[in-house]
């Protein structure tokens, strides 16, 4: 099936639009001068990253979800800051940073001119690891209109599970080679190709701050591979 049959494109979400780093860095950079406290606070967000995917990567796959990755990143945040000596951090300090610091991430610069181009030729749905409640907060935040927004928190079935991506395509009513998997991440976007997407890699090299993303080299099995979401359009046919 060619690129020309693409009519869904969906979206990771974190990472990718989203970045997710400056807004947790720049966070316990404030819980740490309020506390007295000095650390690197580019590693500290990073391992506050590792811990939280970890906590939803694969969830629900032996039992129903008990949890979303609001809870995943509390829990890691209890566990980053009790690792670093800042367990002195009250209730407000630590909603301050894994709920008001996530719900207002604010996107990399090129996705919000992208995305309404992007709509008049595909649906474009947010397909995410994020709660739903995220991806709304930001959207507003940063004047995103999703045609949908597909969590796995509503699917119960987290990424990479091929339940997943089934579900995902079976919702906007497509067959899977008629969605387009766009990410910075190649575990999602193998695990999506696995399941019959197409996929679309957008290189995110700042992702994890001062410290190289954990896969930025693109798997040659994408379909696309570019730097930068107007270049996507433009690999798309989408004019300008």
């Amino acid at each position: 099936m060619s690129l020309s049959q693409i009519k869904a494109l969906t979206f990771d979400t974190g990472g990718t639009i989203l970045d997710w780093h400056t807004g947790v860095s720049t966070a316990l950079g404030s819980l740490g001068a309020k506390l007295g406290v000095e650390n690197d606070w580019a590693a500290m967000t990073n391992e506050w990253r590792r811990k939280a995917l970890k906590k939803v990567v694969n969830l629900g796959e032996k039992e129903p979800p008990t949890i979303n990755f609001d809870d995943g990143h509390r829990m890691a945040l209890d566990e980053v800051l009790a690792e670093n000596g800042m367990d002195a951090a009250t209730p407000d300090d630590r909603r301050a940073i894994w709920w008001d610091a996530v719900h207002n991430f604010q996107c990399w610069p090129d996705f919000p001119p992208t995305l309404p181009r992007l709509r008049e030729k595909y649906i474009c749905a947010s397909f995410t690891l994020l709660s739903v409640r995220i991806i709304v907060d930001t959207g507003k935040r940063n004047g995103l209109s999703w045609d949908t927004v597909i969590s796995c928190e509503s699917i119960g079935k987290y990424k990479i599970l091929p339940d997943s991506y089934a579900t995902a395509a079976k919702w906007l009513q497509f067959d899977p080679g008629e969605c387009c998997m766009v990410a910075c991440h190649n575990f999602d976007l193998d695990a999506a190709r696995a399941s019959g997407f197409k996929t679309a890699f957008v290189r995110r090299p700042d992702e994890w701050g001062p410290e190289s993303p954990p896969d930025p080299t693109p798997n040659p099995d994408c379909d696309i591979i570019v730097d930068s979401f107007p270049e996507l359009a433009e690999r798309l046919g989408v004019a300008a």
